[in-house]
């Protein structure tokens, strides 16, 4: 695998001056992100597959193990407060369960059976990601079969050409990173190239699913002062209200950006929510 092979381009590192430790390690990032743009093709034609399952009701699920996995719950925890997708639509699959999100717990990894288990879950209108770095971690690889067999979409990122998740995968996504500047350590490049796939990745589903409107995140909860000042500002922006006028609506709506646009455009709350849920939750759509 070449996510496990010593390179020799970094042969006798530790004895190194600091800043060439640190060009080294940047050099690399620099290449995680060449092979990210290498897979656009890939994660565009999965991000369609998905916005079709799930502007149906489905579920976006992510499995991982290790960094892959935590990386793949940083992905997900993220998507209700920016483009307020609902929680209860968001399922992650992390092998050692919450306490592997603090601290490593290597074994679960291997548990194949409790990747199935959690993979059995999923219904035919959902969407499982499924990352692995080396492409044959036994959980993700058990979550993806079992997810498959109960008919949801199913895709597969990994950094081995050949490896077994790519393999099964409905959608595979691979992330040719190579060899770590530390062998086999995958929180560095492969890392890297995994965050801004699954960025990519969710941002793109988000967008065509309606929670983008021109370049902002009308999908966004205003839970704090920096984040209503954030809606209020999207509303006047779009409604070309004022300010104020932008609170008021969207305070009428629920501090529902998107529902607040069409208030502050002579909507009542009702009438703006049932036009955006005939345009598919797209407020371009909507203001036609």
């Amino acid at each position: 695998m070449r996510t496990e092979a010593k390179s020799p381009r970094y042969q006798g590192l530790d004895a190194w001056p600091p800043r060439e430790i640190l060009e080294a390690l940047l050099e690399r990032q620099f290449s995680a992100l060449a092979a990210v743009r290498a897979a656009l093709p890939a994660l565009e034609a999965a991000a369609l597959a998905a916005r079709d399952r799930l502007s149906n009701g489905g579920r976006l699920a992510y499995a991982g193990a290790g960094t892959s996995g935590r990386l793949a719950l940083l992905d997900a925890v993220e998507l209700f407060p920016t483009f307020g997708w609902p929680k209860e639509r968001t399922l992650v699959f992390l092998a050692g369960g919450e306490r592997a999100a603090f601290e490593a717990v290597e074994e679960a990894e291997d548990d194949e059976a409790a990747g199935r288990a959690a993979g059995a879950r999923l219904e035919p209108s959902d969407v499982l990601v499924g990352v692995s770095a080396s492409g044959r971690t036994p959980f993700v690889l058990g979550a993806v079969s079992a997810a498959k067999e109960k008919g949801a979409l199913t895709l597969g990122i990994a950094h081995n050409l050949g490896s077994p998740l790519l393999a099964l995968a409905e959608h595979p996504i691979l992330l040719d990173t190579g060899p770590e500047v530390i062998a086999g350590s995958t929180r560095l490049a492969a890392g890297t190239a995994q965050k801004v796939a699954l960025n990519l990745f969710s941002t793109l589903v988000m967008t065509l699913l309606g929670g983008v409107h021109d370049n902002l995140m009308v999908g966004v909860v205003p839970t704090n002062e920096k984040l209503r000042r954030r809606a209020a500002a999207i509303v006047a922006e779009i409604a070309g209200v004022d300010e104020a006028e932008a609170k008021k609506a969207l305070e009428r709506a629920g501090f529902e950006v998107k529902t607040a646009v069409l208030v502050a455009r002579g909507l009542s709350p009702e009438e703006a929510r049932a036009r955006l849920q005939a345009a598919g939750g797209r407020l371009r759509e909507a203001l036609k």
